[in-house]
């Protein structure tokens, strides 16, 4: 069962098309795993149709956060029995395919082997799948299992989605599928579990930054790699 999942006002974004093409893969590729937010986005998907049929002339700008509120106090007030989680068809997938969520396959065609990695420590490597020009940066993120992410604290929004693995930190455990967001305040070091490497998805606004006394060389690094370097 998984903890940690979009909030109900991202969910309400991604249905009405107005998440960034970052973030709507994320939300996305947690969709893929997570029945319940799949549910979810059916209910406002249904819900905001309903609403904008009812609509005789366009809706105007000044009028979109009411609606918006609105579509949220109605999904709100559905049932929220639990929705049972859907069998998943990996018995035919090849094995470097299956932990990736379909939604991200076509970044990842060949399994995570053959993507290109760059090592920041003995234990843990970073890869980069996609740069967007609004700054944003999709990027896979590999820890040795029992080995830890250096220090760090965000320059912006980060999110993470565990597809393999599972890591904890201060603030609780996380087991594949679950769905993290953390704001610029946060300061963590997130460490893999003994049994298994964690694999995740991370998408940033802007550069982590590292705060260990020799893991701070690194960066330069990730900030001449990040797109918000490059973005108008």
């Amino acid at each position: 069962m998984l903890s940690c999942h979009p909030s109900l006002d991202m969910l309400t974004d991604y249905s009405s098309g107005s998440l960034t093409l970052a973030h709507s893969l994320a939300v996305s590729a947690h969709l893929d795993q997570c029945a319940h937010c799949r549910e979810q986005v059916k209910r406002l998907n249904m819900i905001g149709a309903e609403m904008l049929s009812s609509q005789v002339e366009p809706v105007p700008t000044t009028q979109m956060s009411a609606l918006k509120a609105n579509v949220l106090a109605k999904i709100t007030a559905q049932s929220d029995a639990p929705v049972a989680d859907e069998p998943r068809h990996d018995t035919s997938m090849i094995e470097a395919l299956k932990h990736i969520p379909a939604s991200l396959r076509r970044y990842i065609p060949e399994g995570y082997d053959k993507l290109k990695w760059m090592s920041l420590t003995p234990s843990f490597k970073l890869a980069t799948l996609t740069n967007e020009s609004s700054g944003q940066q999709v990027a896979l993120s590999y820890i040795k299992a029992g080995a830890a992410m250096p220090y760090h604290t965000h320059t912006g929004d980060e999110i993470t989605l565990v597809l393999s693995g599972a890591f904890s930190d201060d603030e609780g455990l996380y087991r594949e599928g679950d769905f993290i967001r953390r704001g610029d305040e946060d300061h963590h070091q997130p460490r893999v579990t003994k049994d298994a490497d964690c694999i995740c998805l991370i998408v940033l606004d802007s550069p982590i930054e590292f705060t260990g006394r020799l893991s701070r060389l690194f960066n330069p690094v990730m900030r001449y790699f990040h797109p918000s370097r490059l973005a108008v």
